[in-house]
């Protein structure tokens, strides 16, 4: 008599296949999804290594902060990737006007209060409008030109991205964030061209936000300090202030070797020699503790976590999500390149955070809902 246990039901789910291939539970991205822990999980050690001797007496002030900020943006991911991606193509444009309004209303702030304010101070909580333009600016972009099913950005759909774009990129530049313009920037570049843009119309972008920039910095608009963060990189300010945080980023990364100095070994991580490491510099403090096979191991989980995401704009069922995680690459690719780049001086220090693991909030949360967003894609591809 055979053992009941072993008699299988067609409904049961041992041995059979409950729901079909299409269900988006079954499509989860895990390559994706367990690089983008790691890189959290290393960004939390990163966090704790760079800060744990800058408050005196609660060397986890910074870190049990960005564990609860994790934990959130978690929790976010997790509902966008509940949601279909679709949803969000249908309330897009209300979700740009609502970022546009936040980032009005903050500069509105700061003109009544005669300071620079580049976020909302809620109690404990700092919320940067900034952050939010690069995920709203990069829907209502995406659902703005996948309605034109050509091979060929028009004119009129170019023009019309270009406003798109260039109203929250204004906005970010006037309160002054130049670092978080260059991202909306990056993220309209990057879906522009896979949407089917023309090499002249990428170079008139490029020369706009040139102009804009230019314009921004001839007319006062910018702070003192991030014009002297351009004269040092351009070598025209040799001030010891001036030079002293890149010099220091430099050497901590150039100090590690190969092998690095170990963690909370490294002299000028603990030592406070590169202000705002935490947040700014924390390629420095893992060039310095993990030296260059640390450095090498961050950026290949980078490398990966851009193969998945570019694979899923490739398997994309529609426009929509191919430029989704169009958007998601050239932002992701940007920031990394920028924050490795300020830190070996080959690039202007802006303060972007590196993906994951710089401290802050808004970055965290903003990053894991376009991440959520990616695997919304992946999850459907099969409908």
């Amino acid at each position: 008599m055979a053992l009941t246990f072993l008699a299988r039901r067609p409904d049961s789910g041992l041995g059979n296949i409950r729901s079909s291939p299409g269900d988006p539970s079954r499509n989860v991205d895990w390559v994706l999804l367990i690089t983008q822990g790691l890189l959290t999980v290393i960004g939390c050690f990163v966090v704790y290594s760079a800060s744990w001797t800058t408050v005196e007496g609660d060397p986890f002030a910074f870190v049990n902060r960005q564990v609860i900020f994790a934990i959130s943006a978690s929790v976010v991911m997790v509902t966008v990737m509940a949601i279909d991606y679709e949803w969000f193509k249908e309330r897009a444009a209300f979700l740009y006007g609502a970022t546009v309004a936040l980032l009005l209303l903050l500069i509105l702030m700061g003109i009544a209060q005669g300071l620079d304010r580049i976020s909302f101070d809620l109690g404990p909580i700092n919320f940067q409008p900034a952050e939010l333009a690069k995920l709203t600016t990069l829907l209502a972009l995406a659902a703005f030109l996948s309605e034109e099913r050509t091979d060929e950005v028009s004119y009129a759909r170019f023009v019309g991205g270009l406003i798109l774009v260039g109203v929250p990129s204004v906005l970010i530049i006037l309160q002054p964030d130049l670092g978080s313009a260059s991202v909306v920037v990056t993220i309209a570049m990057g879906v522009l061209l896979v949407a089917g843009a023309k090499p002249k119309y990428i170079a008139l972008i490029s020369f706009l936000s040139v102009a804009t920039v230019a314009s921004a910095f001839l007319g006062g608009f910018v702070n003192s300090y991030q014009t002297e963060r351009l004269r040092v990189f351009l070598g025209q300010e040799s001030g010891e202030d001036s030079i002293y945080q890149v010099r220091n980023a430099i050497r901590a990364v150039g100090t590690g070797g190969v092998w690095g100095k170990g963690w909370l070994e490294g002299p000028l991580t603990n030592g406070r020699d590169v202000p705002v490491m935490w947040a700014d510099f924390p390629f420095a403090a893992v060039g310095e503790q993990f030296g260059l096979v640390g450095c090498a191991v961050l950026l290949s989980l980078f490398v990966v976590a851009l193969m998945r995401i570019w694979r899923i704009a490739s398997l994309s069922r529609d426009l929509f999500g191919t430029y989704i995680c169009a958007g998601v690459f050239t932002m992701l690719l940007w920031q990394v390149f920028q924050n490795v780049g300020m830190t070996l001086g080959i690039m202007p220090v802006t303060g972007l955070p590196m993906p994951f693991i710089s401290y802050g909030g808004s970055s965290l949360l903003v990053y894991f809902a376009m991440f959520g967003m990616v695997q919304s894609v992946h999850m459907r591809r099969m409908r």
